[in-house]
This record gives structure tokens, sequence and C-alpha cells, in this order.
């Protein structure tokens, strides 16, 4: 009987959970209200700092309350060319400047956008990792609905009643800096609490993985598993709906 294989004991949460505690919290737009819906609110840029498993910086940007005689401060994922200090405007009526947050309906065709709102006042959903951004490609009147293009090259229509920030999320090119030594690699999944190094299955004892042991590093047997099979047996390719290279494909009719 083999012993339990990491990918349970990992499942299981527990001592491999990610250390959150230096995390900042959801950086997200400020809750819809009435003064975004019919003019702007006017915000300040107090500070931008790090959070601790993301990717992009993070602005923390103080705002009035609308009800109260207090002030109030929202996170919201920084945009390339913000600073300290700056006014950031939301609502119907902001003008298109970096970092303001305007409904899609308001914002031109072949403008760059950021932190889409997927559903009216989900606060932001798209296009969100350091350097992403989205294109407005074309405006419906008649549906009520824009036309973005994402980050993966997809088009997608949403509501034009739908927030975006305007400009790219800061941090951009951060993949492109080579990690030069395995410590660096440690840290970066250790903030995110991922399993690195990664040993591949084949060079385990047959204690250790379903696919360990045996003369040269081989499976031995198909590497698909149901979806219904139990946990210490569940290594592969699990429930596949086919394996193999991706041939043919539809040639262009034009050609």
């Amino acid at each position: 009987m083999g012993k339990c294989i990491l990918s349970q004991r990992r499942g299981a949460g527990s001592i491999f959970t990610a250390h959150t505690h230096k995390r900042k919290g959801a950086a997200k737009l400020r809750p819809l209200d009435y003064g975004e819906r019919r003019g702007f609110v006017k915000g300040t840029v107090k500070q931008i700092v790090h959070d601790s498993g993301r990717g992009a910086p993070v602005a923390l940007v103080q705002f009035r309350h609308p009800y109260k005689y207090k002030r109030v401060q929202a996170r919201m994922l920084a945009i390339e060319g913000m600073q300290t200090g700056q006014f950031l405007y939301c609502g119907k009526k902001a003008e298109l400047a970096i970092g303001n947050c305007l409904p899609l309906k308001m914002v031109p065709e072949g403008s760059i956008v950021s932190n889409v709102e997927l559903k009216t006042g989900d606060r932001g959903a798209m296009a969100r990792a350091s350097g992403e951004y989205c294109i407005v490609v074309t405006q419906l009147p008649e549906l009520k609905r824009t036309r973005i293009k994402l980050p993966s090259g997809e088009k997608k229509s949403v509501s034009w009643n739908c927030r975006a920030m305007v400009g790219i999320i800061a941090g951009g090119g951060r993949t492109e800096k080579p990690l030069l030594k395995a410590g660096a690699a440690h840290h970066a999944a250790k903030a995110k609490r991922k399993c690195w190094p990664t040993i591949r299955g084949v060079a385990r004892n047959p204690v250790e993985h379903p696919h360990g042991g045996g003369n040269h590093q081989h499976i031995g047997h198909p590497s698909t598993v149901q979806r219904a099979c139990p946990p210490g047996q569940k290594a592969g390719l699990i429930a596949a709906r086919r394996t193999g290279r991706h041939s043919g494909g539809q040639k262009n009719k034009g050609e």
C-alpha cells in the first residue's frame, strides 16, 4: 500500500494555505452610488503600495463619504502613470484621463481601459493583472452594450453601464525580468504557497506517486484517470476529453 501522496496532502489545506496576513485586501472600484451614476466623485491618491502575492501595485485613494462628515479610503489597482497626490474622478461626468473611472458608454471607441466590470456594479472583474488592458471596440446603442477586446484577444460585449478605469494596469513587463536564481523563484512561489520546485511523478518512488518506480522513467499505464477515482489515484490527465496532439483544423475558405 502506498503512502498519502502530495496532492492529497495539499488538497486538505492546513499548513499548505498561503500566508495572507501581509496582504492589503481586495482591490476594487468604489461601490456604485448616486454620485457616480449622475455626476462624478473626486478622490485623492494618498499612497501607492506593494501587495504581497499580487503583481500589480495598489493605490490607496481617499474619497469623501457620500452621507457622513468623514473620509473613506478605497483600495484600487494602480494605473500606469498614476502618482501620489493626484486627483481621481469617478462617475458618468468624469473626463477621459489616466486613472479616472467612468462607464463604458462614455468611453470613445479605440480607448484603452482596465479593471473592467463584467456586470454593472461588481467593482471590477476583467483586465486586472499587471500590464493588462482592454480595448473598446465599438458601442452598440440599440442594445445598450459595449464590445471590448480582452487581453486574451477574445471580443466580448458587456452592458455599457459597466465601469472601467482609463489606462493600463501598472507593473507591466514584470515577467520579462529573469529570476536569475532559485531563491527568487522560491520567494515568488512562497507568496502564493505554490508547490515549488515541482518534481515529476515518474521521477518518484512507487509509494509516493502512481507514476513512480520502474526501470527507466515511464508511466507504464494510461495517464488518463476518471473523475470519480479515489484521491491517491487521481494524478495525470483527469477526466480528459481527448489526448495527443492537436492536428488538422479548418482551412481558410478564401484561399
